[in-house]
């Protein structure tokens, strides 16, 4: 059999498996109260997310479990509804140096083995010992080969690169931490540590909630 579709199947259930998102949280029926702030405060704010976005090998964005990004959009929306004036910028939070060259080293194993398998290059030959019957496994199974060596290092790189991270900084302020609370917050808690900061930068300030 043609090693072709067995390729094109493998990158199609790549793209497929890199545009979820498994994580994203809905905000239902969250009613955003305008907030009149003076454009001199407000124009020089910037509000900052540092989340976790995931990325694989060749820098493409996967959604892993403790992916963030479709989450900072939602508050990103709802934020700039409430606050116009307020730049928001988003960043991706770093993972440690060693695990993400850990999940680039694994990435690119991860294709070249999957090439291996659908081109049945038997590397033992060429290196002059015993064929492992699990490669011959993989000779008779190529599409189930392929797509569980696929997934399990996918698994494995978004543990990997996955911190959890959902930081909010506020003019480089610390406003909220998920990597200290252990969860993300509410819009209105968001909207209430905004509002303080803004009432403590600048007390005669004046707001309408």
């Amino acid at each position: 059999m043609s090693s072709i579709p067995y390729l094109q199947f493998v990158f199609r259930c790549f793209n497929v498996a890199t545009s979820l998102t498994s994580c994203n949280i809905i905000f239902r029926n969250v009613e955003i109260p305008s907030t009149y702030l003076w454009l001199s405060c407000t124009a020089h704010s910037i509000l900052k997310f540092q989340v976790c976005i995931s990325t694989g090998f060749l820098g493409l964005q996967s959604s892993s479990l403790f992916g963030y990004r479709k989450v900072f959009e939602q508050y990103a929306t709802i934020l700039q509804q409430k606050y116009p004036y307020l730049a928001i910028e988003g960043d991706n939070y770093p993972p440690p140096f060693l695990r993400q060259k850990m999940a680039h080293l694994l990435g690119i194993l991860k294709i070249l083995l999957i090439l291996l398998v659908v081109s049945g290059t038997n590397i033992f030959q060429h290196l002059g010992v015993q064929t492992p019957s699990v490669w011959e496994w993989t000779q008779q199974n190529k599409f189930y080969a392929c797509l569980m060596t696929f997934f399990l290092c996918n698994a494995i790189e978004g543990q990997l690169i996955s911190t959890g991270a959902f930081e909010i900084l506020l003019n480089d302020v610390p406003l909220w931490s998920k990597l200290e609370t252990g969860r993300i917050p509410q819009p209105p808690e968001l909207f209430q540590m905004i509002d303080n900061h803004l009432n403590m930068a600048n007390p005669s300030l004046s707001m309408d909630s």
